[in-house]
């Protein structure tokens, strides 16, 4: 049985991997395409949007970065990659939320942060 349990485990891991990897992608292309919509001389507002799509986009990217990699970080260096994730994606989602045609991006961010707190419960 234990064998099974771990074999269950091991594929719950790589399957809340792969999720949050997937959604960290996708996060990252609504915020880069959302920056890009944005006048980086506009006004404050607009390069607040703007330097947001773009820090999420890193933040994501990196993160995807690091979960594609084979085991060559211990689980603290991914739990907090992951963690970073998951509270740029939130805060993103928060200043997106406040302006009209960013719902693509809200909601890449939330689902982003979700699958980064899903994976992050398959550490524990």
């Amino acid at each position: 049985m234990t064998t099974t349990t771990s074999q269950r485990e091991l594929f719950r891991f790589l399957e809340a991997r792969f999720a949050c990897a997937q959604a960290c992608t996708e996060c990252a292309r609504a915020c880069a395409l959302r920056a890009s919509c944005m006048d980086p001389d506009g006004s404050k507002e607009e390069q607040l949007i703007r330097r947001e799509g773009i820090l999420c986009a890193e933040v994501c990217d990196a993160t995807c970065r690091v979960l594609s990699e084979q085991l060559q970080q211990d689980e603290a260096g991914i739990r907090a990659q992951v963690e970073w994730c998951r509270t740029v994606c939130l805060e993103s989602a928060r200043v997106f939320e406040e302006y009209a045609g960013a719902e693509n991006a809200v909601k890449a961010c939330r689902e982003c942060a979700q699958e980064c707190a899903d994976f992050v419960a398959t550490l524990r």
